[in-house]
């Protein structure tokens, strides 16, 4: 099982913009108040359009989805909540938490998957019943997963709820990893909504914001766990995860990259930046607008494509 693909899907934004429904646990979200709603778009357009030919540019196969200017989805630039896409041929779609996120499931997507990519798909594992139960679990930003040592690593939060990930894990063969991430949010500790602000698995490395673990037993297993699959660990501080550090995704090209935004770049140390490099270099672009509006970075912007190719 390869813990990075060559393949990855991408949406490119009609209609982005801040969203009031997610903004109500994503304290990442920022009003943008000196830009319109179409200098907010046309920003994140202008950023997206930068990365998707840096990420060709060395080799990575992108898969490039137009949105539907139909439904009012303006987070639709992050896929990888919504739906991933298994070794196995299998997809599976996610419990969103916010309703007009719900708009942005899309199975004509997996039609273009099959026919224009020459995917195989063997089947929909459909875990969207948990909505009726208000449960949540937004795919690989709730859930981390070293594809490998088949490990799911899962910050519990609003929008990643314990029974589903038990469920996710027993569909597809992972051990759990549960735990809780904090953050400081006006001089209070509140849960994370996403795991993969605070971690990222590559093949040989996990960046992670252990100081995020407040509970020590919980921080003990996580490390304990890690140590077992051998990679090496980077820690990265709470002020770095503010500026999307954790948010970053190991994608193969010509050979492999670690893809992240200039911000989360920028705020790394020389020494975290030669740990990464030592198993892969950096590829960072400028993510200002959608990391602000949206509250998300590179990585909930690549759903990655671990599919079979049709025979």
């Amino acid at each position: 099982m390869k813990q990075i693909t060559n393949s990855i899907m991408m949406i490119k934004p009609v209609g982005f913009r801040y969203n009031e429904q997610t903004a109500v646990n994503n304290y990442y979200q920022k009003v943008l108040d000196d830009l319109t709603p179409d200098k907010i778009q046309e920003n994140a357009l202008r950023e997206f359009n930068v990365l998707v030919e840096k990420l060709q540019s060395i080799g990575v196969n992108v898969v490039v989805i137009e949105d539907d200017k139909a439904t009012d989805t303006p987070d639709s630039i992050f896929p990888n909540n919504w739906v991933s896409f298994h070794n196995d041929g299998m997809v599976s779609l996610y419990p969103m938490c916010a309703e007009n996120r719900r708009d942005e499931r899309r199975e004509d997507i997996f039609d273009t998957l099959v026919d224009e990519y020459g995917f195989t798909i063997e089947g929909i594992k459909d875990f969207t019943e948990f909505e009726d139960h208000d449960k949540f679990l937004e795919g690989t930003g709730s859930m981390v997963l070293d594809r490998e040592n088949k490990i799911c690593y899962a910050a519990i939060s609003i929008r990643t709820d314990e029974i589903a990930v038990m469920q996710f894990c027993e569909e597809f063969g992972y051990r759990p990893v549960c735990f809780t991430a904090n953050q400081d949010v006006d001089g209070e500790r509140m849960a994370i909504y996403h795991t993969n602000v605070m971690m990222c698995v590559g093949d040989a490395f996990v960046a992670i914001c252990l100081d995020s673990i407040d509970n020590t037993t919980e921080r003990e297993n996580v490390i304990e766990i890690l140590k077992e699959t051998g990679k090496e660990i980077v820690e990265i501080t709470e002020a770095q995860k503010h500026r999307f550090a954790g948010n970053m995704l190991q994608v193969m090209g010509d050979r492999s990259y670690v893809v992240m935004s200039s911000s989360a770049y920028s705020s790394l140390t020389a020494e975290q930046r030669n740990a990464i490099e030592k198993y892969s270099p950096i590829l960072y672009s400028s993510l200002d607008t959608i990391e602000a509006c949206g509250g998300g970075s590179a990585r909930c912007m690549m759903a990655e494509i671990f599919l079979p190719k049709q025979k």
